[in-house]
């Protein structure tokens, strides 16, 4: 059950949320976009002040009255990190509060494995990393979110299941990270993330429902239901990837057979390549980013087989996002995450085309189907507001206790 300092947090969040994509904007603007009254929009916003996450910027004409004080997100005003846990690197970003990167790291899961002692040690080296590179103060860094692939328990910082690696359950992984981290730590997984990553800055920006498929080792679906992200009862939400596409298909690493993720992933096109051509110098055993890369540059090329697995891969797709069409009935589904980027539009071509055949016409008529216009890692960015909303709800409990009624509060002029 949500308390009071649940929703203020929520409304904390939510204006800073349009300050940082709408900066500068002025009280009014906020109050309109969010559905806040004013007056709580204000007080929100001198807690924002107080924190130093935004700060005055001037003022902006309004038709016959007095003008109005304008805010704007306070980049300097603290840094927040995103990690992304992926099956075969680790990648981290460091963000200003704008959400620009200033340095980005990465790690080579692969040369050690998969064991969390390793795995640990590896997302310390790159936090530490881009916390050097950008001269970052510790005390400036407000929170390191973390995208860790499978199931998770937000509230615990357990990872529970990681379906791709071998016996990788419940590991607690906030706390073996807090050994070497002193940052605050939140976690949760890639669907999340990059759900919403495109509803800040995305494709989804400013759509009510959406649908973000993750496309790499791992495949699944970050949803937008009703204008927020949608967790489900358990933070499980979104598993399309090990929902059945082939009766008794290709084995999953789930335990289950025909799951998308065995067509779609990066392994199952791997797979589907080797059957099909296995002497192809397509090929890169061993190497999932290297053949996903020489299948792009072989469909430019116009190599048959490249066109033939993208093709086929597309169909597979296609028909996994036919029912999330029909299912859900979102405005955008957005192709994301390295594999979709690398194969890019002939890929979103292809599956425009197959999920016509497949989607009823009344919703798939409402639908549009894009790539992710992120140009950055989506997970690191998403994974940071993990960390700003935790900041935020830690922060603002604080800023709450030093508020004082009396004295009001220094300002250019008094908002309006």
């Amino acid at each position: 059950m949500r308390t009071s300092r649940d929703i203020r947090t929520a409304n904390r969040y939510g204006v800073l949320r349009q300050i940082i994509a709408s900066s500068p904007t002025s009280r009014q603007e906020l109050a309109a976009a969010t559905g806040l009254s004013l007056a709580t929009v204000a007080t929100l916003v001198g807690e924002l002040l107080d924190l130093g996450m935004i700060t005055e910027v001037g003022f902006e004409d309004s038709a016959g009255g007095r003008p109005r004080g304008l805010v704007a997100v306070n980049a300097a005003g603290g840094a927040l990190i995103g990690v992304d846990i992926a099956e075969t690197y680790v990648h981290v970003e460091l963000f200003d509060l704008a959400l620009n990167v200033l340095a980005r790291a990465e790690e080579d899961v692969r040369t050690g494995g998969n064991r969390p002692e390793r795995l640990v040690g590896q997302v310390a080296a790159a936090v530490g990393s881009v916390v050097a590179q950008a001269g970052t103060e510790a005390a400036r860094v407000l929170g390191v979110g973390v995208s860790m692939p499978g199931q998770v328990d937000r509230d615990s910082g357990v990872s529970e299941y990681a379906p791709n690696w071998d016996h990788w359950h419940d590991v607690p992984l906030l706390d073996l990270l807090g050994e070497h981290i002193s940052y605050p730590l939140h976690l949760d997984n890639p669907l999340r993330a990059c759900a919403v990553a495109e509803l800040w800055f995305g494709a989804a920006r400013g759509r009510r429902d959406a649908v973000v498929v993750n496309l790499g080792t791992g495949v699944g679906a970050g949803l937008v239901l009703g204008g927020g992200v949608h967790r489900g009862v358990s933070n499980s939400a979104g598993e399309w990837g090990h929902t059945t596409l082939v009766l008794d298909g290709r084995p999953c690493h789930c335990g289950n057979h025909g799951c998308v993720e065995t067509y779609v992933g990066a392994p199952g096109i791997m797979r589907h390549l080797e059957e099909l051509s296995p002497d192809s110098a397509l090929l890169r055993p061993g190497d999932q980013t290297a053949t996903i890369d020489a299948l792009a540059r072989g469909v430019t090329a116009g190599d048959p087989v490249a066109v033939r697995v993208v093709r086929d891969t597309a169909r597979y797709l296609a028909a996994g996002i036919a029912d999330l069409v029909n299912l859900l009935n979102p405005e955008v589904v957005v192709l994301s995450s390295w594999v979709a980027a690398t194969l890019g539009e002939p890929l979103l071509a292809e599956v425009r085309t197959a999920v016509a055949r497949h989607a009823l016409r009344r919703p798939l008529a409402a639908t549009e189907i894009v790539l992710s216009p992120i140009p950055t890692d989506p997970v690191c960015l998403g994974a940071a507001t993990f960390a700003l909303e935790g900041a935020l709800q830690s922060v603002g409990q604080r800023a709450t206790v030093r508020r004082q009624p009396a004295p009001a509060r220094s300002r250019t002029a008094p908002p309006v």
